[in-house]
């Protein structure tokens, strides 16, 4: 027999009555199958006995439901990385798959589920690939999140099989793509029902497959030197767009190591292992890495999959059909739940159906399916919907006297195990619950504007929460595809309580004329995925005045001078047009600012120091649970620079001393609103 005598933990060999070695990968004591170090030692000693026995050909498939494989093992790659071991591992890796690429043998990959990273390097190793049409099928190689790029073969491979562009467009984005687009581009072969995947993919390995010429073509002309020399500058302006080199050097080097590397597939290979490994090494990639965990951590709290995977939640009721209300509703409906939405008048409701729909329009192709969503999501002005309801969201107005009242009404209309929740973005939970006849079922579930594109949602405790209510609203969290931090019910819980002092800070600069695009750019080059002044119109004057309200004798924050006067004069942003800006079709349009000013050294300071220390003070007063959850809090609810792994980790690595100096120095020169917060000497802060 071709394996007498060799036992494979990770790998099942079956040499079938064809000829055909059937080589199933099934990582044990694993739910997916990462690819660890032991996956590839088993897999090195299968191809050397494959290429000494030489089948008719090898077909390499799944057992996990779940998919093929979900790229390398990110917690081994830490260990290797704090071991200065990367550019060995990477090149055993490249090794061993160059192995698979040299049998010669047909070589089959088939596909189902989730293909990543090095999941997908292992099947652009393979001479043929075999996709399933079901629509979780999803194939991509998304290390540029991560700070690195794919160094197993795959920014070798993937330009010349299917042209630099596309290759580039998949790996400088880390985006994934469908089993159909993955056809269309020449990433697999052929496309199979999920029943024949196997089928199919030993029709490939009978008989083979024919690239079109136009891919082959695109494979060849696109990495020819001359084709690399022009199509470099033009990816680097790209990218540049929307990403500073020195806070995401990934994308940079992937394009330059491409363009410079000439020779064969091993210098390639080479030149990528070097070029991964030195960007390994360098804060980036460990914060985004450390930002990938933080990021499992929060998916982690919805509970493990089982039969209930959304709380006992099938119904929701939303009350108030504004912007936040309306869109919460239609994001719901877009997940799979039946959701009733009620205000005043049907005028109120209607605007936000049209939102809906377009929203769905956007994400939905299938026509049928775009039909039943629309279907799911109901206006309900009477709030005939609550009785029937799992769920109850209130999302009015922020003002306490007016969300009381309406959380009475809704309380004597729930089902006895239905939840009630409140939208607030900064009202204290005590306070919304203390006429709350059971308030054990009562939290706030805290989304972010625009909904369908933030991730985070705060789940907001109190004093009387029960703990199987957080439970289910994490559960319900994950089955809407968002991710759930516990926060406690302080005034701004936690994202708009550190985001607070950043814009008021910023809205003061403008006040002293301060240019609000010099504003902007100061924070953006800090990392900030929009500036202050823009994010302000974006969420709305109205909104961050109300909010500030709230907040400032808790923060001991002025009020920016001319921002009533704005309201006043109905300058709410971006909703109506004006703002600090001018607003044309969605985007803000800002004014051109003189070429010899200078802006105030200070600046970024003064901007960033106030969302540091509120961090430090919310860690303080135990408004997350650690400093892991502030972190991930910070940067999914607000975008937070990712590349510095969260405000607390940038205080760990800046250091508090120097940090603390430059608070002192603020607060002589503007005043005690830059005096340091509780915290900074606590041992919450200062132990990793």
């Amino acid at each position: 027999m071709l394996f007498d005598g060799l036992r494979f933990r990770h790998w099942q060999p079956e040499l079938r009555p064809d000829g055909i070695m059937l080589l199933t990968l099934d990582r044990a004591d694993a739910p997916v199958n990462a690819i660890a170090q032991a996956v590839l030692d088993e897999l090195e000693q299968i191809i050397e006995r494959l290429d000494i026995e030489k089948p008719k050909a090898v077909i390499i498939r799944s057992a996990k439901p779940g998919g093929f494989a979900p790229g390398a093992d990110i917690k081994e790659f830490q260990s290797f990385d704090a071991a200065g071991r990367v550019e060995d591992v990477l090149r055993r890796g490249q090794s061993i798959y160059q192995k698979l690429s040299n049998l010669p043998i047909p070589t089959v990959a088939a596909i189902h589920g989730h293909c990543m990273g090095g999941g997908t390097e292992l099947a652009l190793a393979c001479r043929y690939r075999v996709a399933s049409s079901a629509a979780n099928t999803r194939i991509g190689l998304p290390e540029i999140k991560l700070g690195i790029y794919p160094g197993w073969g795959g920014s070798a491979r993937l330009p010349r099989l299917i042209g630099a562009p596309a290759a580039m467009d998949l790996m400088l984005t880390g985006r994934t793509v469908s089993a159909q687009a993955a056809l269309a581009m020449g990433l697999v072969d052929k496309l199979a029902e999920p029943a024949a995947l196997l089928d199919v993919a030993t029709a490939i390995a009978q008989r083979g497959a024919v690239r079109p010429f136009k891919t082959r073509l695109l494979g060849w002309a696109t990495n020819t030197w001359l084709a690399r020399q022009i199509l470099a500058p033009i990816l680097v302006k790209q990218v540049a767009r929307k990403a500073r080199k020195e806070h995401y050097p990934a994308p940079f080097a992937l394009i330059e190591t491409w363009r410079r590397t000439n020779g064969g597939v091993d210098a390639r290979l080479k030149a990528e292992a070097r070029s991964v490994a030195k960007l390994s090494r360098t804060d980036t990639a460990r914060n985004l890495i450390r930002v990938y965990f933080l990021q499992e951590r929060l998916k982690g709290l919805g509970g493990k999959d089982g039969i209930d995977k959304s709380g006992g939640i099938k119904r929701v009721h939303v009350i108030g059909a504004g912007v936040m209300g309306g869109d919460i509703a239609a994001w719901c409906a877009y997940k799979g739940f039946d959701v009733t939405l009620q205000d005043r008048e049907l005028q109120y409701i209607e605007p936000a159906l049209k939102r809906a729909s377009d929203l769905y329009a956007k994400k939905i192709k299938d026509e049928g399916k775009r039909a039943e969503t629309n279907a799911r999501l109901r206006a309900d002005v009477i709030g005939s919907g609550v009785a029937e309801a799992d769920l109850v969201i209130e999302a009015i107005y922020e003002n306490l006297e007016a969300k009381q009242e309406l959380l009475d009404r809704v309380e004597k209309q729930l089902k006895p195990d239905a939840l009630m929740t409140s939208n607030t973005s900064s009202i204290p939970l005590d306070a919304l619950s203390a006429k709350i006849a059971q308030p054990g079922r009562f939290a706030g579930l805290h989304y972010f504007n625009p909904v369908a594109l933030m991730p985070l949602v705060e789940i907001v405790r109190h004093k009387g929460v029960a703990a199987e209510t957080g439970q289910r609203l994490a559960t319900f969290c994950r089955a809407i595809d968002k991710l759930p931090v516990p926060v406690a019910g302080t005034p701004g819980f936690l994202v708009n309580r550190i985001l607070m002092p950043y814009m008021m800070e910023a809205m003061t600069a403008y006040a002293e004329g301060i240019p609000g695009p010099v504003i902007d750019k100061a924070a953006v080059k800090f990392g900030m995925p929009m500036g202050p002044i823009e994010l302000a119109d974006t969420v709305g004057l109205d909104v961050a005045a109300s909010v500030g309200k709230i907040l400032a004798e808790f923060l001991k924050l002025p009020t920016p001078a001319g921002l009533e006067e704005k309201l006043s004069a109905n300058h709410r942003g971006r909703k109506d047009g004006q703002g600090f800006y001018k607003w044309e079709n969605g985007k803000a349009v800002k004014p051109e600012v003189p070429a010899d000013y200078q802006a105030p050294a200070d600046l970024e300071d003064r901007l960033i120091l106030p969302l540091l220390n509120e961090s430090v003070a919310a860690l303080h007063d135990g408004v997350v649970a650690d400093a892991d959850l502030l972190d991930a809090g910070v940067i999914f609810g607000t975008g937070f620079a990712p590349f510095r792994g969260g405000p607390i980790n940038y205080v760990r690595s800046v250091g508090t001393y120097a940090l603390l100096a430059k608070l002192h120095l603020l607060q002589a020169k503007y005043g005690d609103r830059f005096a340091a917060r509780a915290g900074w000497d606590s041992q919450a802060l200062l132990s990793k």
